[in-house]
């Protein structure tokens, strides 16, 4: 059962994204979404109801905390642009995810990779992101505590 819902959150993800819903871009989106499930193999996991608010406000909290970064990055990466003599040293930071679950690893690198002025480069095996700093100086004085408030709240969500 675990596979048909897959199936059917991938389609139905497809066809928002093309906005097609025409019959060979419905088929065309079964077919995508049915070797998506048979990569994934997903298992069915129960749900306690009870950590569902938990989960929700954490959600909230991992989208307002998401939002801000891209914000406040954006609007450095705007001054930078704007006055050229501003002194930046870009550089590359290693910083640990302490994520337990590759799907935490990934979304918490993609929230890294989303703000301007940061990307991830790199993530080694033992979950070491290894990002890409415009500005490495002011980035390694915030970019350790934003990621473990991440991985609190990726953790809270994921559970």
């Amino acid at each position: 059962m675990g596979y048909v819902w897959t199936i059917l959150a991938v389609t139905a993800a497809y066809l928002a994204l093309t906005g097609n819903l025409a019959v060979n871009n419905i088929l065309v989106g079964v077919l995508i979404a049915s070797v998506i499930a048979l990569l994934l193999r997903p298992t069915r996991s129960p749900v306690e109801l009870r950590r569902v608010p938990r989960s929700l406000l954490a959600l909230l909290q991992y989208g307002a905390l998401l939002a801000y970064d891209i914000i406040r990055s954006g609007l450095n990466v705007a001054r930078i642009v704007l006055d050229p003599k501003l002194p930046i040293r870009p550089g590359i930071l290693a910083v640990p995810s302490e994520c337990e679950t590759d799907l935490g690893i990934a979304l918490s690198s993609h929230a890294l990779s989303v703000t301007p002025g940061e990307i991830v480069v790199g993530v080694d095996q033992e979950g070491t992101l290894y990002i890409h700093c415009l500005d490495a100086s002011h980035a390694a004085d915030t970019i350790g505590e934003a990621q473990a408030l991440r991985r609190r709240l990726l953790s809270r969500i994921l559970e």
